[in-house]
């Protein structure tokens, strides 16, 4: 089974990605394909608010998208964007567009990070949710919205408004724990870490044993919606909630997100 990813920068977030797929099963293919950022876009931290998010809206544009995947060496068993803000800022509808155009050029199911999490989080039956975001206040606002749309309520949101993706690649664990212990809610259900250039799978079973409820990095999210898609999810143990066996998740609906 080959899992085809589209990813917006080279050398970030890749080798959690591999991590993850080997711990799961060393025979998952996985291969990637890099959308192009627009023309105007040089280093994406040196962008203000306002900029950073037209770049990641302009980056999301379903012909990028599908342009981007003719680069694919062969094509996919399903394939995601794998990108939490390039996805949920085009809001709900937008993200469907993008999965939509994406699963038609290509023939095969399609989805993104930010459909991932609305699947996730169905499955879970978790409609309350805190919120570790790794982007500038605006940015975490869109993403809160983008939940919103599907029913989903965000109690408690921090933003650590970091720049470029580069630079989140190279956030240690400490930080990424400092980021979801702040997140956290008692009233959440579920806290999650929206950005797959962090390297959370050696993280995640440590960070639900502290926080004592599922905690949900866009990494682990992604891979397993792209799996869940093809009804070949592999239940395996410190890898999250979402790949236990059954353990806090509900039967599929017959409907995907």
């Amino acid at each position: 089974m080959d899992l085809g990813l589209l990813y917006p920068t080279r050398d970030c977030g890749e080798a959690d990605f591999a991590e993850l797929c080997r711990r799961l099963d060393p025979a998952i293919g996985l291969g990637f394909a890099y959308a192009e950022w627009g023309e105007t876009v040089g280093d994406l931290g040196e962008l203000d608010a306002a900029g950073q998010t037209a770049a990641v809206r302009e980056i999301g544009a379903p012909e990028r998208l599908t342009r981007a995947a003719d680069a694919f060496a062969t094509t996919p068993d399903v394939v995601s964007w794998a990108c939490s803000s390039c996805s949920f800022t085009r809001g709900l509808d937008g993200a469907r567009a993008q999965a939509a155009a994406l699963a038609t050029h290509l023939g095969v199911p399609a989805s993104s990070t930010s459909l991932a999490y609305l699947a996730a989080l169905e499955r879970l039956d978790a409609g309350r949710v805190a919120l570790a975001s790794v982007y500038h206040p605006d940015l975490t606002a869109l993403f809160t919205a983008f939940l919103a749309e599907a029913g989903v309520t965000t109690v408690h949101a921090v933003s650590a408004g970091a720049g470029s993706d580069r630079e989140l690649a190279a956030w240690g664990p400490e930080r990424i724990t400092e980021l979801a212990v702040a997140a956290d809610h008692e009233d959440a259900q579920a806290v999650l870490v929206p950005e797959t250039a962090l390297h959370t799978t050696p993280l995640v079973t440590g960070l639900e044993a502290r926080l004592r409820k599922p905690v949900l990095p866009a990494t682990a999210v992604t891979v397993w919606d792209a799996l869940d898609r093809l009804g070949a999810v592999p239940v395996r143990d410190g890898l999250g909630t979402l790949f236990t066996d059954g353990a806090g998740l509900r039967r599929p609906s017959s409907s995907s997100s």
